[in-house]
Formats: C-alpha cells, sequence, structure tokens
C-alpha cells in the first residue's frame, strides 16, 4: 500500500507551486501520490506542471488530507484569505517567519504544522525542520514527515522558538555556501588560476567536502584536523580563517543572527 493511501483517496490542495513548492510535488509523485489527488492553487503555474493529470486551480475539495501552504510569507495573508477554513485537514507551511498562531487564526480547529525545508530540496538533498501545534497528533507529524521525506531529510524541533534559528542556519544556509563558492573562486584567481578553473575547484571541493562530512562517522571537527599539517599549508590559511576575532566563526555568528532576526520580524510582520 502507497504511504500516500489515505492522500490519494482524499486529496492534497498545494498552495504555490514555485521552486520548493514544485519540488515537493515532484518528490511526492514520486513516491506514489496520484495526479488526480493533487489541486494545484497557482496563478502563475509553470508550463512544466501542465497537461500532467493535476487539478489546476479548481474548487478544493470538500475535506481534502492536507493543505500545503508554499508561498513566500510576503503573500501568505492573501494565501490564507482565499482558503475555506478547514477542521479535518493537517496545514502544513513551509513559509519563513509565519507562526503558528497566524495559521491558528486562520484554521482555528485544524492540526498544524509549520515546517523549514531549504532549497536543496530541489535535487533531493534538503533538510525540513517541523514543530506542530497542540492539535497535531503522532498521526499528523508523521504524516507531516512522510511528506517532507521526498525532498530529504526531516529533524523535530522541541519549540516553535528554534524555528527562526533553523531558519538562519539551514533554510538561507545554502546562499551562504554559494557565496563560500563564490568567495572562494575569487581568491583562486587572485592567485593566478583562470576564472573558469578557479570556480570549478571551489564547486567541486565544497561539494566534495560537504558529502564526506555526510558520510564520515568522525566529526566535522576531526575531519578539518585530519586535513591539516602541522605548519602546512592548510594551517596557514586556517590561522587565518579560525581567528577569533576577524575569521569565519564571528562571522558566521553575526551572518546567522541576523538572519534570525530577521525571521523573528517577518513572524511579527505576519500575526
Amino acid at each position: 500500500m502507497s504511504e500516500f493511501a489515505d492522500i490519494n483517496a482524499r486529496g492534497l490542495v498545494l498552495v504555490g507551486c514555485g521552486r520548493m513548492g514544485g519540488a515537493m510535488l515532484k518528490g511526492w509523485l514520486a513516491r506514489g501520490l496520484e495526479p488526480g489527488a493533487v489541486t494545484v492553487i497557482d496563478p502563475k503555474l509553470a508550463p512544466e506542471w501542465q497537461d500532467r493529470g493535476l487539478r489546476v486551480n479548481a474548487d478544493l475539495p470538500d475535506d481534502p488530507a492536507v493543505l500545503v501552504l508554499a508561498v513566500k510569507p510576503q503573500m501568505m495573508k492573501d494565501a490564507l484569505g482565499e482558503v475555506p477554513r478547514l477542521r479535518d485537514t493537517l496545514v502544513v507551511s513551509v513559509a519563513a517567519g509565519t507562526t503558528i498562531a497566524t495559521y491558528e487564526a486562520a484554521f482555528p480547529d485544524a492540526p498544524i504544522v509549520r515546517v523549514m525545508p531549504n532549497t536543496p530540496a530541489a535535487i533531493g538533498k534538503g533538510i525540513s525542520a517541523m514543530i506542530g501545534n497542540a492539535r497535531a497528533s503522532d498521526a499528523d507529524l508523521d504524516l507531516a514527515e512522510t511528506l517532507m521525506r521526498a525532498v530529504g531529510r526531516v529533524v523535530r524541533l522541541e519549540h516553535e522558538d528554534q524555528m527562526n534559528a533553523v531558519t538562519g542556519l539551514s533554510g538561507s544556509g545554502p546562499a551562504y555556501v554559494f557565496h563560500l563558492i563564490e568567495a572562494m573562486a575569487q581568491a583562486g584567481e587572485a592567485q593566478g588560476l583562470p576564472a573558469g578553473l578557479a570556480l570549478e575547484l571551489a564547486r567541486m571541493t565544497v561539494a566534495g567536502a560537504g558529502a564526506l562530512a555526510i558520510d564520515a562517522d568522525e566529526d566535522p571537527g576531526v575531519l578539518r584536523e585530519n586535513v591539516t599539517s602541522p605548519g602546512g599549508t592548510t594551517a596557514a590559511g586556517l590561522k587565518v580563517l579560525m581567528d577569533a576575532e576577524t575569521g569565519l566563526p564571528p562571522l558566521m555568528a553575526r551572518t546567522v543572527a541576523a538572519a534570525t532576526a530577521r525571521g523573528r520580524e517577518l513572524g511579527k510582520g505576519a500575526a
């Protein structure tokens, strides 16, 4: 039996089918969700989703199993105004900053799960953190986790207050890594490498190190030490990068703090 059997019977409504919504939909369909069970609400739906057997911008089912809100935080207020109140439907949101309280005001009788995925979900390599409201049962949380496992790994939070830090770290984190690649490539160019070669070296170094960090049993600190010979080239570079005042640790602390603070601001604005 498909893990989406109940959803196939009752239906799933996806509000917003951009990059994140589209990535999730691809994962669900690949894992057995029937196209005819999906109602997509998106006035600017990409051509790739046309003629796929989906219900596009159609009336909502009377009692869908799940409503997934995948619009940008700035569009959430308008999106909530277009969705009728639901009681027996699990509401799952993947919008940054929008709090559970906001959804409870719109769906006072519904179980709600708030999720923060990140963009590697587009290739099934994402990481999602989730937290449910008081009405969300273990079965509701399990269903939400099943949906999000279609695009990567899932972790559960203990408190909603942790969600802003998750957003600042892993939600925004891919952009930090992309910028790291840019910076490494530019540094390589500055040392005499052709631009294309420097970029390829930077990309593959970050990708390979990330894969090793996931697959290896050792802590990242141990992996770093394994690469670092005393008095060698790596040690010379790390001396700059690990400086307590000007290096990467204080810079990253400020970066994640700024993104976390912005998440709190978005939450207040949506409340």
